[in-house]
């Protein structure tokens, strides 16, 4: 993810947070079902039927034949956040902030889960993955340096040693412990979001299961603006 694509997405989450208790001081029950109201809300069921066009060019491999000559797995991976977010963003604009149906609240709340997760594994899983390796190749260097160090020391007594940009020893085994300690934090954290996938892939069956759900009932009680 490119530094303006985590810019965009963090901005659209950011909106997220900020939209869905908003129905605390706003609420507008008749906004749903109404003529503006089914627009935002079919423009963000088309945006999350999308989606699974990326699962599509990355599970079956007779459509990745098809279109990877026109279009890259990246750039469909790239369309697969930009619609989550924005599919999110419309579908709580549709609620009109009116929680009260189990499935309306169910299905924003699958909704908000399959986003969240899949910003997780987009940019916050493979940003932990970059600082670990900073930190082992930071590691590795000062690992170095104490090991020239130390055979130094092995010859003098009562003497203080330090590298070369003027570090004692003894700081330097403090600075690798520390570094240590950050990389075994880091390397814990990213093996409990690992499971990140499986969180999302879960509530994306369930937000499908639910907004089939959703579309069947408002057809089923009528559409009140045809009418």
């Amino acid at each position: 993810m490119t530094e303006s694509e985590k810019v965009t997405v963090g901005g659209m989450l950011s909106a997220l947070v900020l939209i869905v208790p908003a129905f605390l001081v706003h609420v507008a029950p008749r906004f749903p079902g109404s003529l503006t109201g089914s627009l935002f809300g079919i423009a963000a069921a088309v945006l999350f039927l999308l989606l699974l066009s990326y699962s599509a060019v990355k599970r079956l491999p007779w459509v990745k034949e098809r279109t990877k000559e026109h279009v890259s797995i990246g750039a469909v991976l790239t369309f697969h956040v930009y619609a989550g977010a924005v599919g999110a963003l419309l579908g709580i604009i549709h609620s009109g902030h009116k929680f009260q149906s189990p499935l309306g609240i169910a299905l924003t709340l699958s909704m908000l889960t399959v986003v969240a997760s899949g910003f997780v594994g987009r940019y916050y899983l493979a940003h932990i993955g970059q600082d670990l390796r900073d930190q082992q190749k930071e590691l590795g260097v000062l690992r170095t340096r104490y090991d020239s160090l130390a055979l130094a020391a092995a010859g003098l007594k009562d003497q203080a040693v330090v590298d070369p940009n003027g570090v004692p020893l003894g700081q330097l085994l403090g600075a690798m412990s520390d570094l240590e300690f950050a990389i075994t934090a880091r390397e814990t954290l990213k093996r409990t979001l690992a499971r990140w996938v499986f969180l999302h892939i879960a509530a994306s069956i369930v937000m499908y299961a639910l907004l089939v759900l959703h579309i069947w009932s408002g057809i089923y009680y009528g559409l009140r603006w045809l009418g």
